[in-house]
């Protein structure tokens, strides 16, 4: 089978920790190419540490991940800057360098994941900026910008080495409704090019308007909404 066939993500009874706490267990998931999921429960329930886990910045302990063809358990260090030119990382406070312009932003991830080529940098960070609505920021600083344009700035970020599936915890989560349902709008559009997206959110709004698969973290346990029935109103 080729790699175009499999999963961007297969989980197989893994566990979660933090630090020596088990926050989350017996976690299977799959998540197919192209497709859009919801990771939704209440604060502290587990999501974030879910997506640390799936981007390597907490070590997995028990179970097996496969991400974008990498083992992530037991993955060593230098194999994580690989692994992350496959895959997309969003957050919901942006994580911008504010003393660096926006052109400096992006050429830091390009590096840090390989890029040399400057030629070849300039266009690829015209295009992602081009794509998100943003033509002309390369020089501005990120306080110059809108909390929707650094946002757009931080998808941008992530789409720079084509990723096969974006992880997205509460972009949405600092901005304004109006905002917000531009940002959503734009992470439909990434993912009806092919991308899968992952996004932790809080956001009843988009689950109801935007309905997709839905992965509910609630008592140490992932809940499929493709294979149980749960009620959304006790997750916020």
């Amino acid at each position: 089978m080729s790699f175009s066939q499999e999963p961007v993500l297969q989980v197989t009874d893994a566990s979660v920790f933090q630090e020596n706490q088990s926050i989350l267990s017996q976690i299977n998931i799959t998540v197919e190419k192209g497709e859009f999921v919801y990771l939704i429960g209440r604060t502290g329930s587990g999501k974030s540490s879910l997506l640390k886990t799936l981007y390597a910045d907490l070590p997995l302990r028990l179970g097996d991940i496969q991400m974008s063809g990498y083992q992530i358990r037991g993955i060593k260090s230098r194999e994580i800057p690989f692994l992350r030119r496959k895959i997309g990382i969003i957050f919901q406070d942006f994580e911008l360098f504010y003393d660096r312009s926006i052109a400096e932003n992006l050429e830091f991830v390009m590096r840090a994941t390989g890029w040399k080529d400057k030629a070849k940098m300039k266009a690829r960070m015209a295009e992602v900026l081009m794509n998100v609505g943003l033509g002309s920021v390369t020089n501005k600083m990120p306080h110059q910008l809108s909390g929707g344009e650094q946002q757009r700035v931080v998808i941008a970020r992530a789409l720079i080495n084509e990723p096969h599936i974006l992880l997205a915890d509460e972009p949405t989560g600092n901005l304004d409704p109006t905002v917000s349902e531009g940002i959503f709008k734009l992470f439909l559009e990434i993912n009806k090019s092919g991308t899968a997206i992952l996004m932790a959110t809080h956001n009843h709004h988009f689950i109801k308007k935007y309905p997709a698969r839905i992965l509910k973290c609630e008592d140490g346990r992932v809940l499929d909404s493709n294979k149980t029935r749960f009620e959304l109103s006790s997750w916020y």
